[in-house]
């Protein structure tokens, strides 16, 4: 089956209003049976990401936002500063490289300590580590969880700046 063109700026103005202050995307036509004209648009994933379908094509809805308002596709990722993904408000977004997004990632979920950039050796002690451009930069052994947090701390705002989050 072939993939449907991507959306123009011109047609998602025809089908979509946003606002910037809210990140709300509402019909502007009705293009279903589902929709009505002023609805909100979008049904959210399990990531929490917004999406929305035009045409029989799902977009996410940054995505969208970042077309909408620059008239151009992002040619890389789109960085939700607060790490909300359904937040789509225009001030909400920003460009990033791979490893600025990653940077800006919360905990992971399985994470036993509950701080990030932090893991408990097999001698019990505890190592901070931090990525940057896919490459692992050790950072110390330390005796406790909180030392090393601190030390990833320090490395994150050194490495990754204004993408830094620490928990």
């Amino acid at each position: 089956m072939r993939r449907r063109p991507r959306l123009t700026r011109a047609r998602l103005h025809d089908v979509l209003d946003y606002d910037s202050k809210t990140g709300e995307f509402r019909w502007r036509k009705r293009v279903s049976r589902s929709t009505q004209v002023d609805d909100i648009a979008g049904t959210l994933d399990r990531g929490g990401y917004l999406k929305i379908t035009i045409k029989g094509r799902m977009y996410r809805a940054h995505q969208l936002a970042w077309l909408y308002m620059t008239g151009k596709w992002s040619p890389g990722f789109i960085d939700h500063r607060d790490g909300n993904p359904s937040n789509n408000r225009w001030a909400n977004l920003r460009r990033a490289t791979l490893s600025q997004n990653n940077a800006n990632r919360r905990v992971h979920r399985n994470n036993k300590c509950g701080l990030k950039g932090v893991v408990r050796n097999h001698i019990g002690r505890w190592c901070a580590a931090i990525y940057k451009n896919g490459r692992r930069h050790h950072l110390g052994s330390f005796a406790t969880a909180q030392d090393a947090h601190a030390a990833y701390v320090k490395a994150a705002l050194k490495f990754h700046g204004e993408f830094a989050r620490a928990e």
